[in-house]
């Protein structure tokens, strides 16, 4: 009866542990907005250093499926996870759904304020769209985002 028990034991820290294994491989929230302090700070400080340090895919932004995408002054991608969207308009990009959330993102970035624009986008390196909420804000002339996925 004590191995049955201690099995069952056994088999429920290692559910435990393997679901928290599966949790941390994906950014959350509080990591999302952290990352998006860190955006904002090197684009104040150096905003042409910084998108480059973006693109680059420098390890202090990047963790995971966290990355920031960041959007000039003429609504065009400044900074992206993939190298295509650079120089690519946004303002008519749509979600799976039909959402323009590139309107959306545009028109939620303010200066000093963090917004959050949910849309569905696939995760870095897959095709399926997801639950996505970007926080967004503009700093000087960029629109700058990190968004983590649902």
């Amino acid at each position: 009866m004590k191995r049955i028990i201690l099995a069952a034991f056994a088999v429920a820290a290692a559910l435990l542990i393997s679901g928290s294994v599966s949790a941390a491989e994906y950014g959350t929230a509080e990591e999302a907005k952290a990352m998006l302090d860190r955006v904002i700070t090197a684009v104040k400080a150096d905003a042409a250093g910084a998108l480059a340090k973006f693109n680059a895919a420098d390890p202090q932004f990047r963790d995971r499926d966290l990355y920031p995408f960041c959007i000039g002054a003429d609504g065009r991608t400044t900074a992206h996870i993939d190298p295509a969207q650079l120089g690519q308009p946004i303002r008519d990009l749509e979600d799976a759904d039909g959402k323009a959330f590139g309107e959306e993102i545009l028109n939620a970035a303010e200066d000093g304020k963090v917004s959050e624009v949910t849309y569905r986008f696939p995760r870095p390196g897959t095709q399926e769209p997801l639950t996505k909420v970007a926080f967004v804000t503009k700093i000087n002339d960029q629109t700058c985002g990190v968004g983590y996925y649902k």
